[in-house]
């Protein structure tokens, strides 16, 4: 799947970021090949087999982004490498298991879920890496024939009553450590809207000088906006006066009724403040969740108002640095997915989380209005 993902785009442009928040596309093929050996010989199998240059450059921490695409193996040598090394990795895990059925990372078949799950956050990783490619590529001439038209914010909502809701995993599901423990949190009455806020509702804000009056951002979003001269989501394009949009396919006519995406926790904030509402804090989108009453979850990943931080009583698991290191302040929450979220990581306890002013994910918001 992620191999299958660097060779799309070959051997020109596999080692190439084009984005700087983001690893090249072969960064993240081999960053996974090495995670999995990592856990499967060197902590379950106790082999060392893994040399010191590749711990230095895999390693997210022992080599800083930009660096990361000129250290790369040639193409064919990382495909290759990666091919035969996750033949070996299979058939290793396959013959030891039963052997170490009592291990902590064998244990309810931890260590195979944890590293699909670890495939799947780097498939949607590339997939934004695609993405930005294509960015670069285009050349702002795609002709709109259904212009993108602003429509009136669609308020409908359902309501979360008040009580207490059970957030968080219960074992023996195999999430990551940051959704444990399951635990018990008293929620107020809220009305949370029925859908996400749609490219139509979006436009309405930008031609409500949304992004030019101060009042909607606070200080640190107003200070971001000023710098960067952020005026419309980041695969927003404009021709002729008429915006379309641009994904790892290329140009494409933008919904109406498709929820935007591309917009920061910044932007998703100034946008609530503008429609009189607020986004909802993770406790209360999960619970909602779980209560059946959000349509089209899955569509975009949903900023949510919280910073990302533990629950009480987290522990970390398998290792320190999945979750700990990202419960700083400056990391929000976001829950669902995208349509490039693969279905293991889509569930409504799964915590996803990126710094305020990241644009590149598939983010959108979804709204909680007042109630009374």
């Amino acid at each position: 799947m992620v191999r299958r993902c660097v060779q799309i785009v070959g051997p020109d442009d596999y080692g190439v970021q084009y984005h700087t928040d983001l690893s090249p596309c072969g960064w993240h093929l081999g960053h996974c090949v090495f995670t999995e050996t990592y856990w499967i010989r060197e902590v379950l199998l106790e082999q060392e087999s893994l040399s010191r240059e590749l711990k230095s450059l895999y390693i997210p921490d022992n080599m800083a982004k930009p660096s990361r695409g000129m250290s790369l193996p040639h193409y064919a040598e990382l495909l290759s490498w990666a091919e035969a090394l996750q033949k070996e990795n299979i058939a290793l895990l396959a013959r030891h298991t039963e052997t170490h059925a009592n291990h902590p990372l064998v244990k309810n078949h931890y260590l195979v879920s944890f590293l699909t799950q670890h495939y799947a956050q780097h498939y949607e990783s590339i997939q934004m890496v695609h993405t930005q490619r294509t960015l670069h590529q285009s050349n702002g001439g795609f002709k709109v024939s259904r212009p993108l038209q602003s429509g009136r914010l669609n308020r409908t909502s359902r309501r979360l009553h008040g009580g207490h809701y059970r957030i968080g995993a219960d074992k023996p599901l195999l999430p990551y450590d940051n959704e444990y423990p399951a635990h018990m949190v008293l929620l107020q009455d809220v009305r949370v809207a029925a859908q996400p806020v749609t490219n139509a509702e979006y436009l309405a804000f930008i031609e409500a000088d949304g992004y030019t009056n101060s009042k909607f951002w606070g200080e640190e979003g107003w200070n971001w906006r000023e710098q960067h001269n952020v005026t419309h989501p980041d695969r927003w394009r404009c021709n002729a006066d008429h915006w379309y949009g641009v994904d790892l396919n290329g140009a494409y006519e933008l919904d109406n009724a498709a929820p935007v995406d591309g917009i920061s926790h910044l932007e998703a904030s100034a946008f609530a403040t503008w429609a009189d509402a607020r986004l909802p804090h993770e406790y209360e989108w999960e619970a909602a969740c779980r209560q059946g009453i959000l349509d089209d979850t899955g569509a975009v990943w949903e900023w949510c108002a919280n910073a990302f931080c533990p629950y009480d009583g987290f522990k970390a698991f398998p290792y320190e640095g999945y979750s700990s290191p990202y419960f700083d302040g400056t990391h929000y929450t976001l829950r669902g997915g995208s349509r490039y979220t693969r279905a293991i990581i889509k569930r409504p306890t799964f915590r996803n989380y990126y710094q305020a002013d990241q644009r590149f994910p598939f983010a959108g918001l979804r709204l909680v209005f007042p109630t009374a």
